[in-house]
């Protein structure tokens, strides 16, 4: 039987993601022999490369990103000559488990919930191509030496986390024998040993049933007490029953109290979302190859009877019960309605200016310099090539327009004060 994995789960990683910057536009005019006061061809910069999460089906782990893992697109070609648009960088793709969840490390914001195969989201946008002196022609300068350098990407760090899409949940107290029932019923290779705790993250199998039937199968870390508070393994398990159809209620057979075992895991769950209650649920008890177990059985059948739940009894080194186990679970399965998640799908780029983004804040810092800040202003001066004399005088008569100048005037800026936009520092010369 195929599994989708063999190990352990990596279901938080933290990355960084960087797009590519814009390329710059470029100065050019004609120069052909029979054309002697050809006009400007500068051509404009491509956009720089943007990195984009997809989810897909071909993996259910985030192993291949841990490690603090940096991402970056290319950068935009530079404009040529003859208007020749410099190429666009290469775009970055990566691809993550169904049911992975992107968060902004910094704000923890959610900024995207990937569940569908396909479902894709730029995280971060490319930066737009500086225009070339062609754009900049017009009636009244019909030869601009003039471009812009091309705007920087995006960047930024996020935390992953993976909240699986399983149709079956194996729950229980650690050492009830999940891992071991995952192996045997599907192609999974969990690790497992005689000690609590053995499954510190999950693990996925596929089973497959009769008549080409299959489902995905989740081994979930054992439970303890307070773990709705973040005790033990806390979230890290009950953060992947939220999107499980099915649970299976694995019962430790051979252990001193199973009744207040199922009690513990009940309360936990219903501590962290009552809506987990409603969940369908299967209560099998385990290990029933050991002898302690086959006693403690009928007492237990009359405990859960009084509760209006019937036990199927197992045993994952012999077999016992399993096949049945798992019928009633793909009864259980089709009888439930398709799962229909939503899928958090944001548009990143930056919005259209709007009031906020217009405001313009100028004040003097403790050495000295002035500063002057919004974000339109901002990226005009990232892209003004400070090199070039006539896209200096765009930006001076910019700040005049806008009345920076007689601003930053009232204030008392002195000739050979510092001015700082952008991250450009400008000595003021007025």
């Amino acid at each position: 039987m195929p599994g989708l994995n063999e190990g352990s789960l990596i279901d938080e990683v933290r990355i960084h993601v960087a797009a590519g910057n814009g390329g710059n536009g470029i100065v050019a005019f004609r120069r052909e022999k029979y054309v002697p006061l050809g006009g400007p061809s500068g051509g404009n910069g491509g956009p720089g490369g943007s990195v984009y999460l997809e989810a897909t089906p071909d993996t259910n782990t985030l192993i291949a990103l841990r490690g603090g893992k940096h991402f970056r697109a290319d950068r935009g070609g530079h404009g040529g000559s003859k208007n020749k648009q410099g190429a666009a960088g290469k775009d970055v793709v990566i691809r993550v488990p169904l049911g992975t969840e992107v968060y902004d490390d910094g704000t923890g914001d959610l900024l995207a919930d990937l569940v569908a195969p396909g479902d894709r989201v730029e995280i971060v946008a490319g930066g737009r191509g500086g225009r070339g002196n062609a754009a900049f022609a017009g009636p009244i300068n019909q030869a601009p030496r003039i471009a812009e350098r091309g705007d920087p990407g995006q960047e930024r760090w996020l935390h992953l986390e993976l909240k699986l899409l399983a149709d079956v949940g194996l729950v229980g107290l650690p050492n009830a024998g999940k891992s071991t029932l995952l192996s045997v019923i599907s192609a999974a290779r969990p690790k497992i040993a005689d000690y609590p705790f053995t499954t510190l993250q999950p693990s996925l199998g596929v089973v497959e049933l009769d008549g080409g039937y299959s489902f995905v199968a989740a081994d979930l870390p054992g439970l303890i007490e307070g773990a709705h508070e973040g005790a033990g393994l806390g979230y890290q398990f009950l953060r992947h029953v939220e999107r499980t159809r099915v649970l299976i209620h694995l019962l430790d057979g051979s252990s001193a109290d199973p009744v207040g075992g199922y009690a513990q895991i009940r309360r936990e769950l219903a501590e962290f979302d009552p809506a987990m209650m409603e969940k369908p649920e299967l209560v099998a008890v385990s290990k029933m190859d050991l002898p302690e177990a086959q006693e403690a059985l009928p007492a237990l059948q009359e405990a859960f009877a009084e509760k209006g739940i019937s036990l199927f009894p197992i045993s994952a080194a012999t077999g016992e019960g399993v096949r049945e186990l798992l019928g009633a679970a793909r009864r259980t399965l089709e009888e439930l309605p398709p799962v229909e998640v939503e899928p958090i799908l944001p548009e990143i780029n930056p919005r259209a200016l709007d009031e906020a983004d217009a405001a313009v804040r100028v004040f003097r810092r403790a050495d000295g310099a002035w500063i002057v800040r919004a974000p339109w202003l901002e990226r005009l001066s990232r892209r003004t090539a400070w090199n070039m004399p006539e896209a200096v005088e765009r930006f001076q008569r910019t700040l005049d327009k806008h009345g920076i100048t007689a601003t930053l005037e009232e204030m008392g800026v002195e000739a050979g004060d510092t001015v700082i936009i952008g991250g450009a520092e400008l000595e003021w010369q007025r």
